[in-house]
């Protein structure tokens, strides 16, 4: 097993940067792969075609959400398995992930092949574009296992401490899917033309593609979280991991959500405004998406590094993670909150066309709202922590609180006083909301008094020596010991 840099020691500040920058890599050519899938297919097939894609990209969306709280609980059980040395413990929670979720994304990508076309009507799809959304939601639903699985993956190889195998094969499945989705949408030399089905074509292979080439990457490296031989009896899911998974996963799956249907309910109130003022929201929010980006590469690496150090008893290193996370974030956030100040004309022309009355209304919006990301970057460093030692009722409450009588009663109460920018200001409202109840609830400490993470090892114990090793880099633990180090009293 190759050694790689521990997260439990060393300098704390290198080290955290160069976790999440990979991860902010990462996050930026996902969006950036959503954006380009999307110029071409409103290129080359039209705007029906494109608002086809809508329905098949939020089907995807609710179930990435899902998987999202599956592999957010994953990353924490395997770091502070790492953390306190114990790397089959890692594998089994692995083990039960694939175990858990290969079969379930199975059933998920035949039944959606199957009820592909009353999943549209319940989604209210409009009748026109209805035989063009059968055919890409179809293949989607055909990429689901391997859309699904490597996000698995990729979130459970960063709790191990690696954030550069993830860059490596989110970059190969960008690339593939920006350069097949001309070629399958046209026809482009020995291809037929497939259309909007060519589009989730590509897709789907670009991420089978990226799933193997990953799989095989981890065995040739020998990276730690590999299965072979007798460990593979770890695939069969084990009930106390499934369990906390479960208990963990779900409610962070459900935040996201939260978030998602907030959002939804907004966007009716701006729609009432009018097609300028939704066209200007709408290049708002592709801005927004990359503004967000350096606090949700920072709050994912400050989650890993922090549950390593929790299960490694450094309670003192994990102070320091949540402080150099917001110092981190307060710098790259509000570096390109200013940016964005200085240059919002340029990027509003970006997406809007020059001299449009959209351009202005969507000006004022950035610089009434666009400040409020750097709370939301602090909030997203704390939630990290608190996640980090298995806490996550407490940040759902949190978000729905601001979500929904925050932002929404900002939204409908202050209308009649302010105006359109009581929309404008519920965004920073709910977000400084949210930081408040944050940053109580991380001082409170209350979080810091939740034993490690355990499940029964019964499993383990009986298993053969060979799969008895310990993380490299990590320091060397008796699984049934108590974790060293005691939470810290504020």
């Amino acid at each position: 097993m190759k050694a790689r840099p521990s997260l439990t020691t060393g300098p704390i500040g290198p080290a955290l940067l160069l976790f999440a920058l990979p991860t902010l890599g990462s996050s930026v050519l996902q969006s950036a792969n959503g954006s380009i899938d999307a110029v071409w297919v409103g290129r080359l097939i039209g705007e029906n075609a494109l608002a086809a894609t809508t329905n098949g990209n939020l089907v995807l969306f609710l179930l990435t959400a899902f998987v999202f709280g599956f592999g957010m609980a994953s990353t924490i059980l395997i770091g502070q398995s790492v953390g306190r040395g114990d790397i089959v413990a890692a594998r089994e929670v692995v083990g039960t992930a694939i175990g858990t979720f290969v079969p379930l994304t199975a059933v998920i990508a035949v039944l959606g092949w199957i009820y592909a076309p009353d999943l549209l009507a319940l989604l209210g799809t409009p009748a026109e574009t209805v035989p063009l959304a059968i055919d890409f939601l179809r293949v989607i639903f055909a990429a689901m296992p391997a859309v699904l699985m490597l996000t698995l993956l990729m979130m459970a190889l960063r709790g191990s401490g690696d954030a550069v195998t993830p860059l490596i094969f989110m970059a190969i499945a960008v690339v593939l899917d920006t350069v097949l989705n001309p070629l399958f949408i046209l026809g482009l030399g020995p291809l037929p033309a497939m259309g909007i089905g060519g589009s989730a074509l590509a897709t789907a292979l670009a991420n089978y593609v990226s799933l193997i080439g990953m799989l095989i990457y981890i065995y040739a490296k020998d990276l730690p979280l590999r299965l072979r031989g007798a460990e593979m009896r770890l695939l069969i899911p084990t009930p106390s991991v499934l369990k906390l998974m479960l208990s963990k996963g779900l409610p962070i799956g459900i935040q996201m959500v939260v978030v998602s249907s907030s959002m939804l309910t907004m966007l009716t109130l701006v729609n009432r405004e009018g097609v300028d003022t939704a066209a200007a929201f709408g290049a708002t929010q592709q801005l927004w998406t990359y503004v967000q980006m350096p606090a949700m590469a920072l709050g994912a690496a400050v989650s890993a590094m922090a549950a390593q150090n929790i299960g490694a008893g450094r309670w003192d290193r994990v102070r320091r993670i949540t402080q150099l996370g917001i110092g981190y974030n307060i710098v790259l956030t509000g570096g390109l909150v200013v940016a964005l100040f200085f240059a919002d004309r340029w990027v509003m022309e970006l997406f809007l066309a020059p001299g449009s009355p959209a351009i202005e209304i969507g000006r004022h919006i950035g610089q009434v709202s666009t400040w409020g990301f750097i709370c939301f970057g602090v909030t997203m460093v704390l939630f990290g922590t608190i996640r980090a030692n298995g806490q996550v009722i407490w940040p759902l409450i949190i978000l729905f609180v601001s979500m929904y009588p925050v932002r929404l009663g900002f939204a409908f109460g202050l209308r009649d006083w302010l105006g359109t920018d009581a929309l404008w200001l519920s965004f920073p409202a709910a977000m400084v909301s949210t930081l408040i109840m944050a940053a109580a609830l991380y001082l409170q400490g209350g979080w810091r008094k939740a034993p490690v993470m355990r499940f029964d090892e019964s499993r383990i114990k009986a298993a053969p020596a060979e799969i008895s090793v310990v993380a490299e880099g990590a320091p060397a633990r008796n699984p049934n010991a108590p974790a060293t180090g005691q939470a810290p009293n504020i």
